[in-house]
């Protein structure tokens, strides 16, 4: 719609009337001139296969493309409806059609990073939408804008690519306007997460509860379980009365158990586990089964220089000394091995003691030599 323009040749009292001086403001604002980078409001008053028209008060409807529209995926017909009203961002002056080109995308992306910078000061939890995976760590959209995620920065179990098109909580660790540089932090959210509930759960434990917990990580001293936030360590002795060479003989990553606590450290928010001692001591049952000069059948469990562990009950390893494997094997040509069955004599029985001695000669026999 073009400007109508004043008929000069009216006199001073005419055009003095409350819709002449109406007309003449509407005037001046029709002849304001819009420039480039002003951010001004306006309305959706219809919408086009290519984008919008918006009246922001200028001679023509302005235009809003597509692809500047708030998310470079959208169109202006999933996000904008006629009569709401929103602030633009002059994009283009006019053309020659007298129209001038809006963008919505860069007024909302000025205010999202006014958003996030506010957000990383109060250190405050985003949510991130994980686009790809990139050498060095993942690329994410948080809040329209292209964040990264560096793999020292991340604390997930499954793959990275299985993250893609998923939400990830995380915090803005670096924000730079000028470079368009966003980087955030997954580890540093699940750490002060995670000190949360070890607080809770510290809080909650004692020293003979029995709790569920999974395994997260195996070394040769024992198993990490995580509690629910807080791991506790279940060491190899306290993982069967049975030997036991490796935590990976008897459990994998990811199992869940049950365990008990058997010691807690406040100070050093240390949990100790235990498995074992949910069963009966097997050292206070072989008394019922085994005595002194006894003839026992057990396998060998470990080979030592100075002999070898039997197991003769459930739980209950024995000693052969090596003098006795020595001439087992020169007498019969064989050679003794871990997880062999043999039978052999006890010789000392002192269950108190934790201790059983074996041979393969019956007690009478290897009291005379």
């Amino acid at each position: 719609m073009s400007p109508r323009k004043i008929n000069p040749s009216l006199g001073d009292e005419e055009m003095q009337t409350p819709e002449k001086l109406e007309f003449e403001k509407l005037l001046q604002q029709y002849d304001y001139a819009f420039k480039r980078g002003e951010i001004v409001r306006g309305t959706i008053i219809a919408l086009e296969s290519s984008g919008a028209l918006v009246d922001i008060g200028a001679k023509t409807a302005a235009f809003l493309p597509n692809k500047e529209v708030a998310s470079p995926y959208a169109t202006a017909q999933s996000v904008v409806k006629p009569g709401e009203d929103f602030d633009f961002y002059i994009l283009f002056e006019e053309d020659e059609d007298g129209q001038l080109t809006l963008s919505l995308r860069r007024v909302q992306t000025a205010q999202n990073w006014n958003t996030l910078e506010e957000l990383m000061n109060n250190d405050t939890v985003v949510q991130c939408k994980v686009t790809a995976v990139v050498k060095g760590g993942l690329l994410v959209d948080v809040m329209g804008l292209r964040g990264f995620i560096p793999s020292s920065h991340l604390r997930v179990r499954q793959q990275l690519e299985e993250l893609v098109g998923n939400e990830l909580p995380a915090k803005i660790i670096n924000l730079d306007r000028q470079r368009n540089n966003i980087i955030l932090s997954h580890r540093k959210m699940m750490a002060e997460q995670m000190a949360e509930q070890r607080k809770d759960l510290f809080s909650k434990l004692h020293e003979g509860a029995l709790v569920q917990g999974e395994v997260v990580r195996l070394t040769d001293f024992g198993a990490f379980v995580d509690l629910g936030g807080v791991d506790g360590l279940l060491p190899l002795s306290q993982m069967s009365w049975r030997w036991v060479e490796h935590p990976s003989d008897i459990l994998s990553i990811g199992d869940k158990i049950q365990v008990e606590v058997i010691g807690i450290d406040h100070d050093k928010q240390r949990v100790s586990l235990s498995i074992k001692g949910q069963h009966a001591d097997p050292w206070n049952e072989v008394t019922k089964e085994l005595g002194m000069g006894d003839e026992v059948e057990g396998t060998i469990t470990r080979m030592k220089h100075f002999g070898a562990f039997v197991e003769v009950y459930p739980g209950v390893e024995a000693l052969l000394p090596s003098k006795d494997i020595a001439e087992y094997e020169h007498r019969n040509n064989v050679k003794l091995d871990v997880g062999q069955t043999i039978k052999t004599y006890i010789i000392k029985f002192s269950p108190d003691e934790r201790r059983i001695s074996l041979s393969f000669h019956a007690p009478a026999t290897a009291n005379a030599e």
